[in-house]
């Protein structure tokens, strides 16, 4: 293959999700031409699978500043920045209109199945830094093809692998037989099928973050109407009880992040929820009837279920990347610069410190992981994080060091101490251990959790952020 200088290619960004999207419109920005390969059939496809849930971020939080000056020069003004959008809203009054102003530079129904330099494979040193990547790609209708780019940003998020119910990471014996039964998303109780389906039933959620809160949320909104009665939730969480279980709640400086905890403790503390502590699936078994029956790796049984909701965070897909130099961190699955700022095993009160292209650059230069992708497997990722770090990354690749390395982004504090990392951390431990988490919450009031505590995880989970 005769590649022609690498300057002149374009910069291929995996994924047209929120954060890809504004890598292209930051690059553009930069006069640096993009290419965005989304293998969905749609601009933002992995938000419109959880398009029924509200962010907890607000409009103003969730668009993109690049993205919005691209967006300016079509007519579309940005709908009010103190509102809360849903997935939906995100996906077809940003997202789509984002991408229809990029126009052919946004393919989509392709899939990128590979990674690597033109005519090296991962063990060549010779000139490799002088190639151009090359980028293998299956297409919708079957086709085979392959691009060349300057520099991959992979931004693909991490919403098509999630986590399993087995506390080891692997799933669960019986897990996958088990699987009409078992659902890895939020489900949507507006749906009048889905709604059927969890209408009087008992059942389980397996997490502890916000989108665990928010089906919480969900069933115990369900239990109160009236074609929900007998509707009941099971809360199973992987450690003990505390301070930082129900997140930060008034304190967290997203206050509709702050009420989805509130409003799961709030479905435990009125009887629409049991919760079970420091359970952690080794297999999943039916009884006669055909119900889920949980058992734990400590030999607990728990009484069997209708439906299963397992919400245990993701991971990324790392497979088309083989061909490449990362330095990823051995736990997260995160570049290793980022990896000591995100780890749940770690954090503690504060917010995450801003980066960039230096904490997100490889052994291979030109490769970035951003977005949820860049996360790997830590949670609690924000739209606003991403941006930045595409931000910094196409000033990067455009040669303007100064303004990548500047830090332009103040996030949000939870209001939680400690990390989602901590095993069977009682609230006496973290405190004797010199943390400064809160006590439990109190009890607020909220309302219909489907208005107020409806809000997801931006990382469902992406969240909500992937791609």
């Amino acid at each position: 293959m005769n590649a022609p200088a690498t300057t002149e290619l374009p910069v291929v960004v995996i994924g047209a999700g929120p954060v890809g999207l504004a890598a292209a419109a930051h690059l553009l920005d930069q006069g640096i031409e993009p290419l965005v390969l989304e293998a969905g059939p749609a601009a933002g496809a992995a938000v419109r699978e959880w398009a029924h849930v509200r962010l907890f971020s607000t409009w103003g939080e969730v668009v993109d500043p690049a993205a919005e000056k691209l967006l300016a020069s079509t007519g579309w003004t940005r709908p009010d920045p103190d509102t809360y959008p849903s997935g939906g809203d995100w996906a077809e009054q940003y997202l789509q209109p984002l991408a229809d102003a990029l126009g052919g530079r946004v393919r989509l129904g392709t899939t990128v199945t590979g990674v690597s330099r033109t005519g090296r494979d991962r063990i060549v040193d010779a000139d490799r830094e002088q190639q151009p990547f090359v980028v293998h790609l299956a297409n919708a209708d079957g086709r085979e093809e392959r691009v060349l780019a300057r520099s991959v940003i992979d931004a693909s998020g991490t919403w098509a692998t999630p986590g399993p119910a087995g506390g080891s990471g692997l799933a669960a014996l019986g897990e996958q037989a088990a699987g009409d039964r078992i659902t890895y998303r939020v489900p949507d109780l507006k749906d009048p099928a889905t709604r059927a389906r969890y209408a009087g039933t008992r059942t389980a959620v397996i997490g502890s973050g916000a989108s665990a809160f928010t089906a919480l949320a969900y069933l115990a909104d369900l239990a109160k109407s009236k074609d929900g009665t007998g509707t009941m939730g099971v809360w199973i969480l992987r450690r003990g009880l505390s301070g930082s279980t129900f997140g930060g709640g008034e304190a967290d400086q997203l206050p509709a992040r702050g009420a989805l905890g509130l409003a799961a403790k709030a479905a435990v503390d009125e009887g629409h929820a049991d919760a079970v502590t420091g359970f952690r699936t080794e297999a999943v078994e039916r009884d006669t009837d055909g119900r889920l029956i949980l058992v734990g790796e400590d030999g607990r049984c728990l009484d069997a279920v209708d439906e299963l909701i397992v919400l245990t965070g993701f991971r990324p897909d790392l497979s088309f990347l083989n061909e490449l130099r990362l330095d990823l961190d051995e736990r997260l699955q995160a570049p290793a610069e980022l990896a000591p700022l995100i780890d749940p095993n770690q954090h503690s009160c504060g917010t995450v410190y801003p980066h960039g292209h230096r904490e997100l650059s490889h052994p291979e230069p030109g490769v970035y992981l951003v977005g949820m992708k860049s996360y790997g497997r830590a949670p609690t990722f924000l739209a606003m994080t991403g941006y930045e770090q595409v931000r910094s990354v196409a000033a990067a690749i455009a040669g303007d060091l100064a303004s990548a390395d500047r830090v332009e982004l103040v996030l949000p504090e939870t209001g939680v101490c400690g990390g989602a990392g901590l095993f069977d951390t009682s609230d006496t431990r973290e405190t004797e251990s010199g943390g400064c988490c809160a006590p439990t919450p109190p009890l607020v009031r909220l309302g219909t959790p489907a208005t107020v505590g409806a809000a997801a995880e931006e990382a469902p989970a992406g969240g909500c952020c992937s791609s």
